[in-house]
């Protein structure tokens, strides 16, 4: 065969495959849709990921499950995707922060995030709030550190190495606190031991924790948003009580395997942008203390990159290491 005739083959042969490509897009979906959430039921991936699945399901016009899938901090439910086919069919809808620090606080990750996923959208963010047990005698984080040096405080932590206690680890260090981390399978879990009790301080995502303020089974002493929301607009932030500059929160973001074809990426976030911007969900989501927050699929990467750097020296200079 001759270089020529070879090179028209080589030629024809992208062509098809190209033209393969851009009908199978054209035909996507084709069938259902999975959300894998990575952590257990009724936190807040798992709450954003039911409220818009039925009008991602409307929109896409193919049904929408979410299947949860916990283990590892989130790690567990992120490896399946990753390692799922490219076809858009398999989302990861998590912390996205979280995500982002995994590979500073595991030392045998099973897939590296940053090369085998790839952003879709963020969808909203929910700053973190700092809670104790009513039985802790303190109004604000002030009183709070005092009353850390002179008893025993279990902190609860939605898991080692997670968002909420890389953020509980940043606050101890900035504010002199003391207090004991106590790692659990998951927010809801973390949330129910502190309104037993079991542990008196929690530090975790105002979507999920919310509610039990409300109730008054726990005490909100600070927000970690750089200004006040707006839900609790008596409650000062902690950078307001002198820890200047401190902001965490839970990021939702939606991620797909590496390799999947670019027109899917852009399909599907627009679809998850038009879900989560319904009015009906944006004002759910509000009166929970999250607010919606979308992304381009590029500016979702370079946060991923930002948060995985800003974490990294937290995670160092405590020491934090997991296989």
């Amino acid at each position: 065969m001759t270089l020529t005739r070879r090179a028209v083959l080589l030629a024809c042969t992208a062509a098809l495959a190209a033209a393969s490509a851009t009908a199978q897009t054209a035909d996507w979906p084709a069938k259902t849709l999975r959300i894998v959430v990575p952590y257990p039921p009724g936190g807040s991936s798992d709450i954003i990921a039911r409220s818009i699945s039925q009008v991602l399901s409307e929109s896409l016009k193919q049904s929408v499950i979410v299947e949860n899938k916990p283990g590892a901090n989130g790690n567990l439910g992120a490896d399946f995707v990753a390692k799922a086919e490219p076809d858009g069919y398999t989302m990861l809808l998590c912390d996205v922060g979280a995500l982002a620090i995994s590979p500073s606080v595991y030392t045998k990750l099973s897939f590296d995030p940053s090369k085998d996923l790839r952003g879709v959208t963020m969808l909203a963010y929910s700053p973190h709030l700092l809670v104790v047990h009513p039985s802790v005698p303190v109004s604000n984080l002030k009183e709070l550190v005092a009353y850390s040096k002179k008893n025993d405080l279990n902190f609860a932590v939605t898991a080692t190495g997670s968002a909420p206690h890389l953020a509980g680890v940043a606050l101890e260090r900035a504010s002199g606190a003391r207090w004991q981390y106590i790692p659990y399978k998951g927010g809801v879990t973390a949330i129910q031991d502190t309104v037993a009790g079991q542990t008196q301080v929690l530090m975790n995502g105002m979507l999920a924790t919310l509610p039990q303020v409300q109730n008054g089974k726990l005490k909100v002493l600070g927000v970690s948003k750089s200004t006040r929301m707006p839900l609790i607009g008596n409650v000062p932030t902690i950078a307001e009580q002198g820890i200047t500059g401190y902001e965490s929160g839970t990021w939702q973001g939606v991620l797909l395997p590496r390799g999947t074809p670019e027109a899917v990426v852009q399909k599907l976030n627009k679809a998850l942008i038009t879900a989560i911007r319904s009015p009906e969900i944006r004002s759910r989501l509000a009166g929970q203390g999250a607010e919606v927050v979308t992304m381009t699929p590029a500016e979702q990467d370079q946060f991923f990159a930002k948060e995985r750097a800003r974490w990294a020296s937290v995670v160092t200079a405590a020491n934090i290491k997991l296989d």
